[in-house]
């Protein structure tokens, strides 16, 4: 069962706030920087869009597609 919309964004908020930070200690921006950044890329958007249900993965999961992405590695960030 999918949970409902209030639930999804809820979680959505929490997610990306625990990816920035941990993409903020990866890369030594500030939170907000990393955030920024986060934003920026097809991770994001795709974390975005509840149907995808990356929502139910971790935060390192996410991180690692983000680094995957970044590094222009579309095969590893495909497998994700």
């Amino acid at each position: 069962m999918m949970p409902d919309e209030n639930a999804i964004a809820f979680i959505l908020k929490v997610l990306t706030a625990n990816v920035a930070e941990e993409l903020a200690q990866l890369s030594g921006k500030s939170t907000t920087d990393a955030l920024r950044d986060f934003m920026a890329t097809k991770t994001y958007n795709v974390l975005m869009k509840p149907k995808s249900q990356l929502y139910r993965e971790s935060p390192a999961y996410v991180v690692d597609m983000v680094e995957a992405e970044q590094s222009g590695d579309r095969q590893r960030w495909l497998e994700v």
